[in-house]
């Protein structure tokens, strides 16, 4: 494997403090080092066919779009947890002969992911470039910092990296970076955290203090993760998503709150989930780091049916989604006013998180037939990929985009959610999701 410099040169406006985004992803990077390595966000890029693609055009394309963004020329001051941006420097970058196929790429970055970052000494994007036997670069596998941007960034660049490599040149001017959110969040944008206070002290007065019991010995290593894969799940949530005119993600998120509370008996379930924090002007285009948790709080008396469910669950969801913007000290010092620690103020309550990519394909085309959801049954699939010895909540829900249709991913504390609970939770939301289909009419019918 050959390694090359990739070089960059940009303006520096000073140094901020981290953002309030920044602070919450440092706040798990010190519980869990030098175990944080799942923390980094890594991702592919295939070359355009109409690209030069040489090494040599490839590389000054990476050089380019890190000139270009002053939160890809930053380290972190970790004494003074301070963002330090660079006039200038040089990006190690890793050459290795590889297929057409993406598939090289893939394990390429998730053996660069693998490695824990180094924030105050590395910078916050990794990259290898992935050849043909002709030499020409079919692939990027990178990995970026989760300090340094979020998902949402990660594809704002991958795009600007995508047209530097079509046209030699970015497109426009960029958008915010973070020392300019960091400014901001001082001054102008200090009544969001305000205002995300108020709701959490509230929402907190009415929760139970663990949403769910301790129901056995934690077994060797304590976390468990599976992973249900179902395309009759995918065409469910699809109809459904329809009839009410709400995201998949939505519908999946009522479902699962709908099931915890069947299973606890809680008439409110707690939920936190991952807000992207890009409806303020300004934000849509940032680089930077700006997802938070929010807490989404769903009222479940009288156990309402997932149809029900669907449309309150999409107005709670705004509600958390307007009060995830805050800075993370106060709220963790507010959190230990009202009694609750901020140490065990997540997990004993819930996370959802789906990590579809825009572009799934589960929003997209016809909507299935209900026979075809139904047959579909027959081909779920249930697997256990992972264990943990530890972890940051007691539950967590993730919604994937798999071969086989959505993936349904919980990881869970043994001691609380046994493995075969978390089978039984996993079948139990597909059924319900498929029977809602069913009890529903198509959109186009009255």
């Amino acid at each position: 494997m050959a390694q090359l410099w990739a070089d960059f040169q940009g303006p520096v406006t000073g140094s901020e403090p981290m953002t309030w985004g920044q602070r919450s992803i440092w706040k798990a990077y010190s519980e869990f080092r030098p175990y944080t390595s799942w923390l980094n966000i890594c991702r592919v890029l295939a070359v355009p066919r109409r690209a030069a693609g040489d090494v040599e055009s490839v590389t000054r394309a990476v050089g380019e779009l890190i000139s270009r963004h002053e939160s890809l020329r930053t380290r972190i001051d970790v004494a003074a947890l301070r963002q330090v941006p660079h006039p200038d420097g040089q990006l190690p970058i890793a050459v290795t002969l590889g297929s057409a196929e993406s598939m090289d790429a893939e394990s390429i970055k998730d053996a660069m992911g693998e490695v824990p970052y180094d924030y105050g000494e590395e910078w916050p994007l990794r990259v290898t470039l992935v050849t043909d036997s002709s030499g020409r670069v079919t692939h990027l596998a990178l990995v970026f910092s989760h300090v340094a941007v979020d998902f949402h960034a990660s594809e704002i660049l991958l795009r600007e990296l995508r047209l530097i490599l079509l046209r030699g040149k970015p497109p426009g001017p960029a958008g915010l970076q973070s020392l300019e959110i960091a400014r901001r969040e001082a001054g102008p944008m200090s009544h969001r955290s305000d205002a995300a206070r108020a709701y959490w002290t509230k929402e907190y007065g009415h929760l139970p203090k663990s949403m769910f019991a301790e129901v056995a010995p934690p077994l060797t290593p304590r976390f468990r993760r599976a992973l249900l894969e179902s395309s009759a799940v995918e065409g469910a949530m699809r109809i459904l998503a329809a009839r009410h005119r709400v995201s998949t993600a939505t519908v999946l998120l009522a479902a699962t709150a709908a099931l915890i509370g069947e299973w606890t008996g809680h008439d409110r379930c707690a939920l936190f989930t991952m807000v992207n924090n890009r409806y303020q002007a300004g934000y849509q285009d940032a680089i930077s780091k700006l997802n938070q948790v929010g807490l989404f709080v769903l009222e479940l008396t009288g156990r309402p049916g997932l149809d029900e469910l669907i449309p309150r669950t999409w107005q709670s969801a705004l509600r958390a989604y307007r009060h995830a913007y805050y800075d993370p000290l106060v709220m963790d010092e507010t959190l230990r006013e009202i009694g609750r620690p901020p140490g065990s103020g997540l997990e004993p309550f819930c996370y959802f998180n789906d990590l579809r990519l825009p572009n799934s394909s589960a929003d997209e085309g016809p909507l299935p037939e209900l026979k075809t959801v139904q047959d579909a049954l027959e081909n779920t699939r249930l697997t256990w990929p992972e264990t943990l010895e530890r972890f940051a909540w007691r539950f967590r829900m993730q919604v994937l985009d798999t071969p086989r249709g959505v993936g349904l991913s919980v990881t869970a504390d043994s001691a609380y959610l046994p493995p075969q609970r978390v089978e039984d939770f996993l079948f139990e939301l597909e059924k319900m999701v498929v029977r809602a289909a069913h009890q529903v009419s198509r959109p186009d019918q009255s």
